[in-house]
């Protein structure tokens, strides 16, 4: 019998846990939903997937241009989207599993451990909880949005373990939680000891390096020009238009060039610079977005900030900060330019600032930078 793909348009909770089991014990692969995208974003996202039927609260519907899923496919997630539109990336069970067990090795997970599901499961971070509870057969709580009263309350009830965005992390008593895996943006610099970051993206399936150093199973090698490739059993087969990422290094195959540029550390560990496509070069020199936006967050009146190139015929790209207030009382130029000349070379200190009511974000709190607006 043909695998189909199916879609998943129910919120977080009980009744999308069931209907995933239901989907995998008949064989075939799930799609959840993003059910926060307008009706015609969702339509689009549906019509590149794909997919044979979709689950919403009323029942099970087929649709008509389905195409079939490979044995063995488990999901099709979308990616977060940062730049670019979003691809499907298709993981398979044994990938899911691997990524289960590897992730939960690293975290020391226990029978009385459990589990807490609150970031959207369409996307990776909030999905892989999930699987990564079934999988090992952990106690799981899945909510239906992040709500600090409810995130609260569950771990009160029991809940030992969650997986958090910083955004959200800052607004919760972190003390409640035995472990909090931290993905998505950079984490803040005063974090609690408590919390675990990750690197990693939808097509590796969940994180796959924690606080810089990779799961077991997990190979790591940067190329020379800094850019980041992976390779491990919890990685993606092909996206779901049939692509397939992987490259070749040294003769070998099955590597995934992330499009992230790092570097290893004297201790060992592996450091993230950004994004490839997010480097401003400013009269020569390179500077990375992620440290500016730290070294400004030091400035008690920012309240949330991102950090741009911008043509400058001059200087080629200047260093351009987008803030938002933290107070009633922004932040000038001047100030900014203090805060980052403290830790930070002076061509790092941006030439150019924009009040803003909101930093365009994604779904995990990366910041989506194209989008960038004075």
């Amino acid at each position: 019998m043909t695998s189909q793909l199916v879609a998943l348009d129910l919120p977080g909770g009980a009744e999308f846990v069931d209907a995933l089991c239901r989907v995998w014990d008949r064989g075939d692969a799930a799609f959840p939903v993003d059910r926060r995208l307008p009706v015609a974003g969702q339509h689009a996202l549906l019509a590149a997937m794909a997919p044979a039927a979709v689950i919403d609260p009323s029942g099970e519907h087929t649709v008509s241009g389905g195409r079939p899923v490979e044995p063995g496919d488990a999901l099709v997630v979308a990616t977060s989207g940062s730049t670019g539109e979003p691809k499907g990336a298709v993981l398979v069970h044994d990938a899911i599993r691997a990524s289960a067990l590897a992730t939960s090795e690293r975290l020391s997970v226990t029978d009385d451990d459990h589990w807490l599901a609150c970031l959207p499961l369409a996307h990776v971070g909030g999905l892989s909880v999930v699987t990564r509870a079934i999988h090992t057969g952990t106690t799981l709580t899945v909510l239906p949005r992040f709500d600090v009263d409810a995130v609260e309350a569950a771990a009160r009830d029991g809940a030992t373990l969650v997986s958090l965005v910083a955004t959200a992390l800052g607004r919760i008593d972190a003390s409640l939680f035995r472990t909090i895996v931290l993905g998505g943006s950079a984490a803040p610099p005063d974090r609690p000891t408590n919390t675990v970051t990750t690197y990693g993206m939808t097509e590796t399936g969940s994180g796959v390096v924690y606080d810089g150093v990779p799961l077991d199973g997990v190979d790591v090698r940067i190329d020379a020009d800094g850019e980041i490739h992976l390779r491990g059993p919890m990685l993606l087969r092909a996206y779901r238009d049939g692509r397939d990422p992987f490259v070749a290094l040294d003769g070998v195959g099955g590597w995934l060039p992330t499009g992230d540029v790092g570097r290893w550390l004297d201790d060992g560990r592996l450091h993230v610079d950004g994004r490839r496509g997010d480097l401003i070069i400013t009269g020569g020199e390179n500077v990375w977005p992620d440290a500016v936006e730290r070294a400004l967050r030091t400035d008690p009146r920012v309240g949330d900030v991102a950090v741009t190139g911008t043509t400058d015929p001059e200087w080629g790209q200047i260093v351009t900060a987008y803030v938002v207030p933290a107070g009633l009382v922004a932040p000038t130029l001047d100030d900014l330019r203090r805060a980052a000349k403290e830790s930070l070379p002076a061509y790092c200190a941006p030439r150019a600032l924009y009040v803003v009511d909101a930093i365009p974000r994604t779904a995990l709190g990366k910041t989506r930078r194209t989008e960038l607006r004075p």
